[in-house]
């Protein structure tokens, strides 16, 4: 019997299987250098979502963007920027991908540029001040998010290439709950004792997300990715156009983006349930509350909902779903139905933690079905549709849910809640990918 190395090993416990090389669905060499780049990928993206925690444009940015002395009304472009300037311009970028028969520098290049992009804010934060300071970090926001474009895109289809169908859902569990115990952690450092952070301090996190990505590039640059298809790598406004044609003639594809797009309510609820909870109590202890229920619930469910993922994303999404239409509602129900109620310190925390959870299984079983219903180049093409089309959404349901609230905060949250119960039955209607599909598939896919 050959002698395992300590990541062979480690890779066997982690996957629970004694013979660390099953695999059915990427190439033969690939399959030799699964445990090392399963690792590698779990490094990187705990890397990745560290730096993501320290610049959440919900907060720190937020906060920065008021402590230099800019008007606060540019608070508001930030989340609409970091999440839709990274999905839209993904139909040209993934074009432009297609063409790499290897996609790994695309990531490396991307965490590099994002790495660059945070660090020029924390350089404009403690030079300038004011709008000019303000506006410099919004324009970096904007190279950041189309950086982070090209991560998203070549992600996925380096991670179809060198990671089994029936383990992909446990990486993506594994770095999240990591990351979530270190958002734990610098959420109770955060607001120890209720004061709120100094400028230094948020200057520090900056830099600190600055060099996560440089670390994270230099992890995913070690990866052993091999050759893949070239296919359709010709010009990429061209292609991009070609690719929109999949929403119409791939039905199983465009019932996904249908449900992905009503499951935005999981992402979309959260600041509501914050803003309800601020219009009662406005202390950084509250605050802090949120930061740690973000990092708490990622810590306990996400390697639960990635190894649930593996046997069957759909049911994941079906479930996080449900559970974030559920919270939606009953918060929304709550709050319309006796307005002067007055719930305890914990009630608002405590739902944002199980909307959180409910998110988290959105996210990964989302992201593993994308990933397992594609082969090559289609993944590619898929990832680069799907993100561009959620992106447009993001910013027209963002409107339509912020000018709901117009009506009162409650009232946007009981369309979300609405639009998660849709997602759920949408999340129905798809076709298993996952392991029960791998199981019964022959090998010509």
């Amino acid at each position: 019997m050959k002698h395992l190395s300590a990541t062979e090993r480690l890779y066997a416990l982690v996957a629970n299987e004694e013979d660390a090389r099953v695999c059915t669905d990427i190439s033969e060499d690939a399959c030799r250098e699964v445990p090392g780049n399963f690792f590698r990928i779990i490094v990187a993206s705990m890397f990745t979502k560290i730096g993501d925690l320290l610049i959440n444009p919900k907060t720190v940015l937020a906060w920065l963007i008021v402590a230099v002395g800019a008007p606060q009304a540019l608070v508001g472009v930030l989340v609409p920027i970091r999440e839709s300037g990274s999905l839209i311009p993904q139909l040209v970028i993934g074009a432009w991908v297609r063409r790499h028969p290897v996609r790994k520098w695309f990531w490396v290049m991307g965490a590099i540029l994002q790495g660059l992009a945070v660090l020029g804010m924390a350089l404009a934060v403690w030079l300038l001040e004011g709008v000019p300071a303000a506006l410099t970090v919004v324009g970096l926001l904007v190279v950041f998010s189309v950086s982070r474009g090209f991560c998203s895109v070549a992600m996925k289809d380096v991670q179809g290439k060198t990671v089994p169908r029936s383990r992909r859902g446990r990486l993506a569990g594994l770095a999240s709950t990591l990351s979530g115990v270190v958002a734990l952690i610098v959420g109770l450092l955060l607001f120890e004792g209720g004061s709120d952070p100094s400028m230094r301090f948020y200057s520090f996190l900056l830099l600190a997300a600055g060099l996560c990505w440089f670390v994270a590039a230099a992890v995913f640059a070690g990866l052993d990715e091999f050759e893949g298809e070239t296919a359709g790598g010709g010009n990429a406004l061209r292609e991009a156009v070609s690719s929109l044609s999949l929403l119409g003639r791939d039905a199983p594809f465009r019932n996904f983006v249908i449900a992905r797009a009503f499951l935005l309510a999981s992402a979309l609820g959260s600041p509501f349930v914050v803003v309800l909870a601020q219009q009662r109590d406005e202390s950084a202890v509250l605050l802090g509350g949120f930061v740690v229920a973000s990092g708490l619930a990622s810590a306990v469910s996400a390697s639960v909902w990635g190894f649930m993922a593996d046997a069957s994303s759909r049911q994941v999404m079906i479930l996080g779903g449900g559970l974030a239409a559920a919270v939606c509602l009953f918060v929304a129900g709550l709050t319309l139905l006796s307005p002067t109620w007055r719930v305890g310190g914990w009630f608002y925390p405590g739902a944002f933690f199980v909307l959180a959870i409910a998110h988290s299984g959105v996210r990964i079983g989302r992201k593993t079905y994308l990933v397992d219903m594609a082969e090559g180049n289609r993944r590619t093409d898929y990832t680069a549709v799907s993100n561009t089309v959620i992106g447009v959404l993001l910013l027209v349901t963002g409107g339509l849910s912020a000018a709901v609230a117009m009506l009162g905060t409650s009232w946007a949250l009981l369309l979300l809640g609405a639009m998660g119960l849709l997602g759920t039955a949408w999340s129905w209607r798809l076709p298993e990918v996952s392991r029960t599909e791998a199981n019964t598939a022959d090998d010509g896919e």
